[in-house]
């Protein structure tokens, strides 16, 4: 059925004039532009004086976005005092990786080449380089007359001619109480086999000091047994040219890479460590470049630089020489001395130095590492060069060149934090946001949801107008005949 109204009716729903919504509008300004009582000159300065507010407005805003799109971070600096703190791990290393008196006749066989000692035909290298009683004890070991090899494994070659802890720690305290060489762990690093103290797990958690400062810490007296260096005739990676200890100080979660992140320590000196603890906290992307997502490997259960660093080249020498080296993890086969010298440590080497696109190791979100200053003083003194002699059953001259202390300490119980922050987020952007609009337009978020409610109220009496005219235009000329279409829209409008 249809329904008969008056055309006029259709009237009542048509919104306020623009001069009613804009002097009852909140928005500044534009309730003098609409306001016919006043002359055209003024409503025209207003008008100018109105887009030009507007304009600034909309600069202003497309900067702060554009600013907040850009991710800006800034670095928060802080210290913090603790009455307790974790002592760090310490590893160690002899720069020398091999004794000479524990390599046998079936080492010289087998890794004499690699260790630049003999030719490729097992002839002794550089005689006239060599010190007679070197040379009589090389003619005895390298005389192969009827010798049947054995096998050879590059971990035990390691293992066994590495230098021993029990025979190079002389005098070892923890914050005044003896420790032994039980408390050291055995690893394997590039520089052979070394030795980390305080390296946690396996039941023990990590030591803490409660004090700062010397005799608060870790203090070694080593023997680096320079009498058991390899002779040097040539330059293999595997021989060194200088005496003493490489150190590194670390975290128990991040594993030792100390070949790269150590620092040297020198015979005839007492080295003091100061530390200090620095706890780094970065942000992920877009704020930053840390990385959030767990470390995909099955050797390493927390992600480190050093971790990523050591399982990407265990992956690129088993990629290029189907064999890992001693110091890496996994169930590859261990490198022969062989492919140590043609293919493993040119490898290594290269991806160390010039390949930086296969390893790349992004930075923890969260990390710690120990800035430190070293500081020496010259030992023996003369006065203690004699008593050591007899203590240690040397002589004066041994004791000058092999002994060596090490002292690690904290400086201070107190530890800095270094953490990224967010220097511009939603709400300041929003903040500035709302601020411009009050100080350029006078506007809020409500008044911007006014001129939507008007321009919407204005579009849909313009549609209902426009279907109401289509209506008539196909009906005959007794009246206005609406359908249930027209009447719902028309009812709408009181709603």
């Amino acid at each position: 059925m249809d329904l008969k109204v008056e055309p006029e009716e259709l009237d009542s729903s048509q919104p306020p004039p623009v001069e009613v919504f804009a002097h009852g509008s909140t928005l500044h300004g534009i309730a003098h532009v609409f306001n016919h009582e006043r002359c055209c000159a003024r409503r025209l300065l207003w008008l100018l004086f109105f887009l030009t507010s507007l304009t600034f407005l909309l600069y202003v805003c497309v900067d702060r976005v554009h600013f907040y799109l850009e991710y800006p971070h800034v670095t928060k600096l802080d210290e913090v005092a603790t009455p307790v703190m974790t002592f760090p791990a310490v590893t160690f290393c002899n720069l020398n990786a091999f004794r000479f008196s524990q390599i046998t006749r079936n080492d010289l066989y087998h890794a004499g080449e690699l260790l630049a000692l003999l030719k490729h035909g097992h002839e002794i290298r550089d005689i006239h380089l060599v010190e007679e009683s070197v040379l009589e004890s090389l003619k005895v070991k390298t005389d192969f007359h009827n010798f049947k090899p054995r096998p050879f494994n590059m971990r035990e070659f390691y293992d066994r001619t590495g230098h021993d802890i029990k025979d190079m720690l002389l005098s070892c305290h923890f914050h005044g109480t003896e420790c032994r060489p039980e408390d050291f762990n055995v690893v394997f690093t590039r520089y052979g086999k070394c030795y980390t103290y305080n390296a946690g797990g396996d039941g023990r958690p990590p030591l803490i000091t409660t004090k700062g400062g010397m005799g608060n810490g870790l203090e070694l007296m080593l023997d680096i047994q320079q009498d058991e260096y390899l002779p040097v005739w040539g330059e293999t990676d595997e021989t060194s040219f200088e005496a003493g200890v490489k150190v590194q100080i670390h975290s128990q979660d991040e594993p030792s890479f100390i070949d790269q992140l150590g620092f040297g320590v020198s015979p005839g000196f007492q080295t003091f460590v100061s530390c200090q603890e620095q706890r780094l906290i970065y942000l992920p992307p877009p704020w930053g470049d840390c990385k959030v997502t767990p470390m995909d490997s099955e050797f390493f259960g927390t992600y480190s630089i050093t971790a990523c660093r050591i399982d990407c080249e265990m992956r690129y020498l088993v990629e290029n020489c189907n064999c890992r080296m001693v110091h890496m993890p996994g169930d590859a086969p261990y490198c022969t001395p062989e492919m140590y010298k043609e293919c493993a440590d040119p490898a290594l080497d290269f991806l160390v130095e010039q390949d930086n696109n296969f390893c790349v190791c992004e930075t923890p979100c969260n990390m710690t590492r120990y800035s430190k200053e070293l500081s020496f003083v010259k030992i023996p003194s003369k006065a203690s060069a004699k008593y050591l002699a007899k203590k240690y059953n040397k002589s004066e001259q041994y004791i000058k060149d092999n002994i060596l202390v090490l002292d690690i300490f904290f400086e201070a119980l107190n530890y800095e934090t270094i953490e990224q922050k967010k220097a511009y987020e939603v709400a300041g952007l929003l903040g500035d946001i709302g601020g411009q609009m009050g100080l350029f337009i006078g506007a809020s978020i409500l008044s911007i949801l006014e001129i939507f409610d008007y321009i919407y109220e204005v579009l849909k009496y313009k549609l209902c107008r426009c279907s109401s005219k289509k209506h008539k235009h196909n009906n005959n000329n007794q009246g206005t005949v609406l359908s249930l279409d027209d009447v719902k829209c028309h009812v709408s409008n009181f709603h």
